[in-house]
């Protein structure tokens, strides 16, 4: 129990601080004790309720939502993009730009960036400002080749990076699913695309989108899966793919020949990047996000509020 002048010291001493705005050392100077007694001061202002402090701004809401995202699932870290706009475009823009401000202030000694592909690494690309990194190279991790919507391809991504970076890049000349497993055997023995394999496996970082097969996939709209192909995904128990590989309700690959016929690293390889990044935007991806983060393969994500809401709703 405190007494009155034990109290009334403590009441001082916060109010010098919080009201008046004075740093710990110009306290400790005014009454004459050292600055780690004006720091045990307010703790036990603090402890016994003398002191309470509230945060007054709406950002506080995301911060939590970070937190608690980042415990429940492991991660290094959460950024949560508070966003109104109904359009998923509007939505997909302003993520891209926090992915590419994130990367900017908090990434400057990467020296290789692997990127998957997807609208949404796609905007992060297109929000990356100029700068000079020349010692930093884009690698593809998966194929991509074709007409239908080239601008999200993983060679087109990691292309308009390294101009963003004025760094360099490597082309991966294959589609991402082939049409036979042993087409894909050969491609992947080519010295060319062997050799960027190789180097995909082995960078700083990665970018990856995640995807829904059933919602607006982007795979059936350019072609690389069919009606039958995602019925088939269906009963194998597929709720979503990273770098078009796809996984289950607990994030582990399924055994379906189309992770088969895949150019691109596996989703084991991708778990020993030492850094993933998933930029993801959509609350029709829930269940794909979820299987992501079950399986561990990202370190880092970067998602609209509405989607890391309802993600904390789901039982783990």
């Amino acid at each position: 129990m405190l007494s009155w002048e034990e109290r009334r010291q403590l009441v001082k001493v916060a109010s010098f601080y919080y009201r008046e705005g004075f740093t710990q050392e110009q306290i400790a100077k005014k009454i004459g004790v050292s600055r780690p007694f004006i720091s045990k001061q307010l703790q036990k202002a603090k402890d016994y309720g003398i002191v309470e402090v509230f945060i007054k701004d709406e950002t506080v809401h995301t911060v939590e939502l970070e937190g608690l995202i980042e415990e429940r699932y492991g991660l290094k870290d959460v950024v949560v993009v508070p966003i109104v706009d109904q359009y998923s475009e509007m939505r997909k823009k302003v993520i891209g730009q926090v992915a590419a401000n994130y990367i900017i202030k908090n990434l400057k000694d990467v020296k290789s960036i692997g990127i998957g592909w997807g609208s949404t690494l796609a905007e992060l690309v297109r929000e990356y400002p100029y700068e000079n990194r020349e010692d930093v190279k884009i690698i593809p991790l998966v194929g991509g080749m074709g007409t239908q919507q080239v601008d999200i391809h993983a060679n087109q991504l990691a292309y308009e990076l390294a101009k963003k970076m004025n760094g360099s890049c490597s082309y991966l000349y294959a589609p991402a699913i082939i049409d036979s497993e042993e087409l894909k055997n050969r491609l992947v023995d080519m010295q060319d695309v062997k050799s960027v394999l190789e180097d995909a496996r082995k960078v700083d970082l990665a970018l990856v989108g995640i995807g829904n097969p059933y919602k607006e996939s982007t795979l059936e709209k350019i072609g690389y899966v069919k009606q039958e192909d995602i019925e088939d995904l269906r009963k194998c128990g597929a709720i979503g793919d990273i770098i078009s590989r796809f996984l289950d309700y607990n994030g582990q690959p399924i055994n379906h020949p189309i992770n088969e016929k895949v150019i691109g690293i596996t989703l084991d390889e991708l778990k020993k990047i030492q850094i993933v990044i998933g930029v993801v935007e959509g609350r029709k991806k829930l269940e794909s996000i979820r299987g992501a983060l079950r399986g561990n393969y990202l370190d880092i994500l970067i998602i609209d509020e509405a989607s890391a809401s309802e993600l904390l709703l789901i039982d783990f």
